[in-house]
This record gives C-alpha cells, structure tokens and sequence, in this order.
C-alpha cells in the first residue's frame, strides 16, 4: 500500500479524533501573559494547565534577564553545534552551576529535553547491555529504549517484585553477552504524579543486584526536596542516582535540558549525544535565561508557595471525595469514571460555564473508562483559586453522577 493511502486511512489513536477535537481538546490556544488566569477563545479562564511550576515565566527579574540577553545576542547566537561552533563561557557557567547545585560530578547543557534524553539512553547502551524500565516512563524515554539493539525488559508501574524478576533476567543474559544492565525510571510520573520507588530500587542494590540507575526528573527538579534537586532528595537517595535527567521546560519555565552525572559518563556524552553533536547549540538567550531561573530556584521562596498551594489543593479535593490516586508530588490527577463523550461534556462545561481550563487525558494515555483531568498548581495561583476549582469540581462530580454529562461521541464545540 502507498504511505499517503495508508495515512489517510489510519490516522492513529489520537489522531482519528482530530476532526472533533482539534483546537479545542487538542491543540488549544491559550493567549496572553502565562499565569494562573490565561485567556481561551477570548474568555478568562483559570489556567491548571500551565507546567510553570515557580512562576518564574514572569517574574519581572525573570523578563528583564531573557529580553537583555535576546537584546545583546539574538536568538541565532551561537551558531553550530557546540563540538563545531556552539561553544560559550555561558554554556560552560551553566554545567558547573547546575552540576554544584545538584552535587553530582559534572553535567552537560542539553538544547532539548525530549531529544536530549532518547540520546543519552541510546548512548549509554550498547547491543551486549540490557536495559529494564517502569511501565510509564516518559515517551522520550521510551523512544531512547526503542533505539537500543539489546535486551529490554519492562517492569508494571512501580512494582518492585517484578522489577526484581525483571533484574534477574537481565543479569543472567549480561552474564552471557559481558554487558550491563541500565535501570530506567522517573523522579516524578507526569501522569499519576507518584514519585519512582528510588529508594526501594537502591535497596536492591543492597541485595546484590548490579545496575547503574538512570532518573528522569522533569516534574521533581526544582519542586521537591529541601533543596529542590528533586525526587531523589526527597527519598534521601539522591546521590545513588548514577544518571540524573532535568528539564527546564517545568519548573524553569523554558526550553532546554542537563544531564548530570560522574565526569566520565559526562564526557563520554559530550562526545557520543547524537542529538547534541549534529544539532544547534542551545540559543544565548535561553542559556542566559537558564542561569538566572537557576538562581531562583535555589531559594526555597518561589518553591514554598508552590506547595501552600499544592497542599491546599490536594487535600481539598481528598476532603471532598476526589480519588487522586497515589500522587505525591505537585502533579494533581483528579480521576473519573466515564466515557469519552462524557470526558469533552466534562471539559466543555468546565471551561465554557466555569472558565476553568484544565487538560483532559483519556484512553490510551490512561484505562478505558477513565477520565483523567491533571491539575498543575504554581506558585502563581492563589488560594482563591483553589477555593474555587475545589467547588466547582464538586458540582461537575455531581452532574457526572446524574448522568448529565451522557454523550456517544466527542461533544460538539460548535454549539
């Protein structure tokens, strides 16, 4: 079959949704300054949808630093990729601040998080290693994993007794093949908002078990732990991480990545990222901007509000009866039983009659017969704001279960 007519025939599982969703349930447009209260469609609504964690996306100090820097440099500068050309004392200030910060060896500037990540599991690994992971891994981790030529072995969502039968597998192919075993899981769970039982992984080290353990920590840097290293702080085993991935798309409210580790590894990617050795280096704006979020996140102030407001949130919606599974972080999963019909009936009326904008997740990013709607809270939201969603989701859990929300298909937005 021709590719073109196969593509207009199978448009995928979210993709087949398209002509009904698109522009409002998929690709929304939210406009004006980002903030806890954006405008859709021209109305104000108020935003949980936003990843800007500690609202630095607008903090006056925050601006001014990103415009001089856009103002002195451009966004071209510097042009090639670091190995060639890209190479600057700002690239180089920004891997020993964040590789002292994080107390880890050394750490290397990535220009995207999601390439930056499938390349350094792709790196790392080699056709004799084996690589066993968590179930729900993020998508870049997972497209990194499809790049390997070895043995993979996945594990159930934090299932510690599988993870275990899934180590001994690997240990008796790398026993044969004279390659190792790479653990890969997440600081955070951007979906269910649990943290990845790293204790529990480095307790299986304890029991003789040999791997090197890789996090992904885009939703924990900068949000948990005293410092704000993130998931691994917090679980009081952050210097057992072997690779620590962080993201400033989250709680640094930009574009880019680092990947932190021992100086060999991180020279060894320095080198073998083929993500970062044929692409641009990282703009001199963002790198600037980089430096500065760093700054602030390091105080504890922004990331003190950022839980006032989680805590209220979350256990608000507890008090009031919304399961929110086994979160334990600032990602808020509020979950439902429902159709897909019911689930854009849900999110219409949420964001039409309530001007509240949140994102809905259904099938097959979660079970069928779930309908998942993921709260974000900031440091930019307001405990009036909670108040008012925690209301208000009260009265959608009740229309809900009084069958007012009914529908067969993807409601129409048109009407």
């Amino acid at each position: 079959m021709d590719i073109f007519d196969r593509i207009a025939n199978n448009k995928g599982p979210l993709g087949q949704h398209m002509a009904a969703s698109h522009g409002y349930f998929t690709f929304p447009m939210l406009t004006g300054e980002i903030d806890s209260h954006m405008y859709f469609r021209d109305k104000k609504v108020l935003t949980w949808s936003i990843n800007n964690y500690l609202g630095l996306s607008n903090l006056p100090e925050v601006r001014k630093v990103d415009a001089d820097a856009a103002r002195d440099w451009g966004m071209g500068y510097p042009m090639g990729a670091r190995m060639m050309s890209g190479q600057t004392e700002y690239h180089v200030q920004f891997e020993k601040e964040i590789a002292e910060f994080m107390e880890m060896e050394s750490a290397y500037l990535l220009n995207f998080g999601y390439q930056g990540f499938m390349s350094v599991v792709d790196s790392l690994t080699h056709r004799n290693d084996v690589i066993v992971y968590d179930s729900e891994c993020h998508a870049c981790l997972v497209d990194g994993i499809r790049l390997h030529q070895g043995k993979t072995f996945v594990f159930p969502h934090n299932d510690m007794e599988k993870c275990k039968t899934s180590l001994e597998r690997a240990e008796k192919i790398v026993a044969e093949t004279g390659g190792g075993i790479l653990l890969i899981t997440e600081g955070v769970f951007g979906m269910s908002g649990d943290q990845g039982k790293l204790k529990e992984i480095v307790e299986l080290r304890k029991q003789g078990h040999k791997f090197r353990l890789l996090v992904d920590d885009a939703h924990g840097f900068g949000t948990l732990g005293a410092k704000g290293q993130g998931a691994g702080e917090a679980q009081g085993v952050h210097q057992e991480i072997d690779v620590l991935l962080g993201t400033f798309a989250k709680s640094m409210a930009s574009v880019g990545a680092f990947v932190c580790s021992k100086k060999d590894v991180i020279d060894f990617l320095t080198y073998n990222m083929r993500s970062q050795v044929f692409a641009k280096s990282l703009p001199m704006p963002l790198t600037i901007g980089a430096l500065k979020r760093l700054e602030l996140l390091k105080a504890p102030t922004q990331r003190e509000k950022l839980w006032t407001i989680t805590n209220a949130l979350q256990s608000g919606l507890r008090d009031a009866g919304f399961n929110l599974g086994n979160t334990n972080s600032c990602v808020t999963p509020v979950m439902l039983s429902g159709t897909l019909g019911e689930a854009t009936m849900i999110t219409k009326d949420l964001r039409e009659n309530y001007a509240i904008f949140t994102s809905i997740v259904v099938y097959p990013v979660v079970p069928k017969g779930m309908i998942l709607l993921r709260l974000i809270p900031t440091a930019s939201h307001s405990l009036d704001d909670v108040k008012y969603t925690i209301d208000t989701f009260k009265i959608v859990k009740e229309k809900l279960d009084a069958g007012e929300y009914k529908a067969d298909a993807i409601v129409d937005v048109t009407v």
